[in-house]
């Protein structure tokens, strides 16, 4: 079945709803940076869900809070009752500097200063505790979450660390794939163009660039079943509607802040003796790193030697999957996480 062009996806009545409309318990805005670099800047945020258990979501490279809507709807909303008075979890996702509704100032970015903002809006919405953060972290948001984990190891609960690397060292296919989606990039921010006619300019290039990324970051088996959530033809399919959707936004997708995240997580650099820290200090049982083997963004080799170097932690290899575990492998991802924040739990409760 050949994929659908955008020109078709454009036309296609879920269009519109492929970023979920799911309602958040509290949203808003936090001032972070004040006297950091870029700073103060606001940092868009969203909770979903009323439990005692916090859980902290970091996206990656160019990515938006929705990119966890799945998680959300599983963590967030499907264990809650009508009422909320059973739900287990709370959950907190937010656009990264640079991205989407938060703030994107004009200046290095790096890891480390992106996991400062993540911990003073951890505490502008209140979770200071001990032992009270279970964070969960995809690809440069698995880098920022190791720099949490090295600023408050006292305050992780548990650590996720998907899709991620400790540094990016020479494996073939990083700087490629960072040209392609800088490549990518300058077509995105080539928005469409609404005739006074009413019609639609697609620029051409729109659908060559799709295709590539979703080759990059999923499976071809995943892509070509058909779509998970219904609608669509494919998966595929699905995930190019939602690349589309957002590149309707003028401001919430731009050049400067894909720019200036890349650089950062190009740059992240976590040595193996702040890895062995981490562990001992968190716990290596609270900790697991998850990668899958055909992954062509950060190939396997480097999260193998994210969990090697932080030691006895738990190594979950998703043989046959790739880089956005989130979207192909939601089952597998929320029955680890979900293990891995009862266990973790359990220790801290006693």
């Amino acid at each position: 079945m050949s994929p659908l062009s955008a020109a078709d996806i454009y036309e296609h009545p879920e269009f519109d709803g492929v970023i979920w409309k799911v309602k958040p318990a509290l949203e808003g805005k936090a001032t972070v940076a004040a006297g950091r670099r870029g700073g103060p800047l606001q940092l868009a945020y969203e909770i979903h869900g009323e439990g005692p258990t916090r859980l902290v979501w970091i996206i990656g490279l160019g990515g938006w809070m929705s990119a966890w809507q799945r998680q959300i709807k599983d963590f967030g909303h499907s264990q809650n009752t009508n009422r909320g008075q059973s739900s287990k979890y709370t959950n907190l996702i937010f656009d990264p500097r640079g991205m989407g509704k938060s703030d994107k100032p004009l200046t290095r970015y790096s890891t480390s200063e992106m996991a400062k903002d993540t911990l003073e809006l951890i505490d502008h919405v209140g979770w200071t505790r001990t032992r009270q953060l279970h964070v969960i972290g995809s690809s440069m948001g698995g880098m920022i979450a190791q720099e949490l984990a090295c600023i408050v190891p006292e305050r992780i609960a548990s650590l996720t660390l998907l899709a991620s690397a400790p540094r990016i060292f020479n494996t073939i296919g990083w700087v490629q794939n960072l040209r392609d989606r800088i490549n990518l990039l300058y077509v995105q921010c080539r928005r469409l163009n609404f005739g006074t006619d009413g019609v639609t300019r697609i620029p051409k290039e729109i659908d060559t660039q799709v295709e590539d990324t979703k080759q990059r970051l999923f499976s071809s088996e995943w892509l070509n079943e058909p779509d998970s959530e219904g609608h669509f033809p494919t998966n595929g399919d699905r995930f190019k509607a939602y690349e589309l959707k957002k590149r309707q936004d003028p401001e919430g997708y731009t050049r400067k802040g894909f720019l200036m995240q890349a650089l950062a997580a190009g740059w992240h650099n976590v040595s193996p003796r702040q890895l062995r820290n981490l562990s001992e200090q968190v716990g290596g049982e609270r900790i697991q790193v998850i990668h899958g083997t055909a992954d062509r963004m950060l190939p396997f080799p480097l999260g193998e030697t994210l969990a090697k170097e932080l030691g006895q932690v738990t190594f979950i290899v998703v043989d046959g999957r790739s880089h956005a575990l989130q979207w192909e492998w939601r089952r597998g991802l929320t029955k680890a996480v979900a293990a891995l924040v009862e266990k973790a739990e359990i220790m801290t409760t006693g």
